[in-house]
């Protein structure tokens, strides 16, 4: 996330202000100039073509007529959907004073970002002087990044003021965004989410649905969601050899995650939580790629029942102690050589379909 929207670990900070000056945009006909022939009504004579559509007046949004939770649900909407995040946990669901309501890690980058949203009429330097320095004193420490969402407007002197204290506190980076300029992000990156919080749907209350939620509709193009896919294949189940596999149980759950993320687009972890929401093959707008995906969720499909048929018959076993949750196994040779080949059958198929994909190696 760049400075302009956010960095990758940051804390965002949000406050609610009024703008009473509606903004004057186009209508979507206004590109260039009306070259049709119109007849008035009831006249003959036709409207001037060079005459240019009327303007219209996009009145703001009034975002201190909305709760202080429902106003962090639509910053951390916001967030998921327009960057790609390691980790992006919000805070201010539980209650706890600690200064930070969204504190996310980027995913390449690996900056930490925390946000903090002030739902008030007002940004003050008090506030964000005591909103920092309870950040600084939390377990998460100092972020590298830190954002200040608001409803208000904020002077440029305020601005600097904030800037400078953040600056001097050991943070590398502050973003402050007023009501309007937040408006303005969500008018030009996430429209439908706008749309939606505007008119009244109700946005979920669990941060893991509401990241669901918030990236359910993302339009993008199918070597985009194939790029998104592949991430799902850069976890040990599918590049630790076989027979040097330490949990057997885990590599049998992975594969499962990865036929639902690929069918439902459901990422989910290991232990059952939401990762993300990411396209599925359903979204995919080539049928043949859409065929190609679902080859994948069948060989992977067939690896998982191999692996079951093994485990059935005595060939794979479990070391016999009585730990139900011991990960040793015993595996013959040839048994690992079948499960190796039927991996690389499901990995080959998917870069049948996405070309750019390289296989995870050890």
């Amino acid at each position: 996330m760049n400075s302009g929207r956010g960095g990758s670990g940051s804390f965002i900070h949000c406050e609610n202000s009024r703008d009473s000056v509606p903004r004057l945009t186009h209508s979507p006909l206004q590109s260039g100039y009306n070259r049709t022939s119109l007849k008035a009504n009831n006249s003959r004579a036709p409207v001037d073509a060079t005459m240019p559509l009327p303007a219209k007046y996009v009145q703001p949004i009034h975002f201190e007529d909305f709760g202080g939770p429902q106003f962090e649900r639509l910053v951390l909407a916001y967030h998921a959907r327009t960057d790609k995040w390691r980790s992006l946990e919000w805070y201010g669901q539980t209650g706890s004073d600690l200064g930070r309501d969204i504190w996310g890690v980027r995913d390449e980058s690996e900056e930490t970002v925390c946000v903090q949203c002030v739902n008030r009429g007002r940004l003050t330097l008090a506030k964000a002087e005591t909103d920092i320095s309870k950040v600084l004193r939390s377990s998460n420490g100092t972020p590298q990044r830190f954002r200040f969402v608001t409803r208000s407007a904020v002077s440029a002197k305020m601005r600097g003021n904030i800037r400078a204290h953040a600056l001097s506190n050991g943070i590398r980076h502050c973003d402050i965004w007023s009501g309007a300029e937040f408006e303005e992000f969500l008018r030009r990156d996430a429209e439908s989410l706008l749309k939606r919080f505007i008119e009244g749907e109700p946005f979920p209350d669990a941060a893991a649905d509401l990241l669901v939620f918030a990236q359910a509709d993302i339009v993008m193009s199918d070597d985009d969601a194939l790029s998104i896919m592949a991430r799902l294949f850069d976890r040990p189940a599918f590049y630790t050899p076989i027979h040097q596999e330490s949990n057997l149980g885990d590599f049998k759950q992975a594969i499962t995650d990865t036929i639902q993320a690929l069918g439902t687009g459901i990422w989910k972890a290991r232990d059952g939580q939401v990762i993300a929401r990411i396209p599925s093959r359903q979204q995919l707008k080539d049928d043949g790629l859409r065929k190609k995906v679902q080859a994948v969720e069948k060989a992977l499909a067939r690896l998982r029942a191999r692996f079951d048929e093994l485990v059935r018959t005595g060939v794979v076993r479990h070391c016999g102690c009585n730990d139900p949750q011991c990960p040793v196994y015993f595996m013959p040779p040839e048994a690992a050589h079948e499960l190796e080949h039927l991996r690389r059958d499901a990995l080959g198929l998917f870069r049948g379909a996405h070309h750019e994909f390289e296989e995870p190696r050890w």
